[in-house]
């Protein structure tokens, strides 16, 4: 097989972006939130593990503890009551009062809104402050590259196998081959694809709407 040009590669991303975008249309956050407070903490939690669990401990964990305040207050042990249930709960409860207490004491009580911000809040990464960015803020500043987006960024060719196991660096090359405007969609739309049809497992590589420009398509 020829080696792909750069052109072509930009190309077939776009076109991926395109049939998925047509296929899903508009995708929600899949966890639930009402607020960037929230939202942040969510994502900080569903490290490791599903939103779905995620969002069955967070209603209790908010109610208990509804603002940055009410958490900067309380002691990881308190928080561990509520995310026992999660992976690596302690560590995020202890991550997520730090995070509340930064937010209160730096930031007014309010969550920033910038990357650089955003990245010195205790347990919050790149990825995470791309989902409070583009959702809580609606502001695009990159690719949240979480474990169905690597995937499938990966069996699609986009990214080198060198980066497999590095998703900064397979966001970046995601970044370089696709045009600022089409970053927004490409986390949900990417999960909701790895989720019903490009599974880690099993992908359902007949009739996927990939299938014809997918170099991995029956072979994973």
């Amino acid at each position: 097989m020829p080696r792909e040009t750069k052109q072509a590669k930009v190309e077939r991303a776009i076109e991926v972006c395109r049939r998925l975008d047509e296929k899903y249309g508009p995708v929600e956050c899949f966890l639930d939130h009402a607020s960037p407070f929230r939202l942040t903490i969510a994502v900080l939690l569903s490290a490791q593990t599903t939103d779905a669990q995620v969002n069955k401990v967070t209603p209790a964990l908010f109610e208990r503890f509804p603002t940055p305040g009410a958490m900067a207050a309380a002691s990881p042990e308190e928080v561990a009551e509520y995310i026992h249930s999660l992976g690596f709960y302690k560590s995020k409860a202890r991550h997520c009062v730090e995070c509340a207490q930064m937010i209160v004491s730096e930031f007014g009580g309010e969550v920033p809104h910038t990357m650089e911000e955003l990245t010195r809040l205790p347990g919050v990464g790149r990825k995470t402050a791309n989902i409070v960015l583009n959702v809580g803020f609606g502001i695009v500043e990159g690719i949240a590259v979480d474990t169905h987006v690597n995937r499938i960024a990966h069996r699609l060719a986009l990214s080198p196998k060198t980066h497999e196991k590095e998703p900064l660096k397979t966001e970046q090359d995601l970044l370089r081959l696709l045009p600022r405007e089409l970053w927004g969609p490409v986390n949900h739309q990417w999960i909701k694809h790895g989720r019903d049809t490009c599974t880690a497992r099993g992908p359902k590589c007949d009739g996927c709407a990939l299938e014809d420009i997918c170099p991995s398509a029956h072979r994973c």
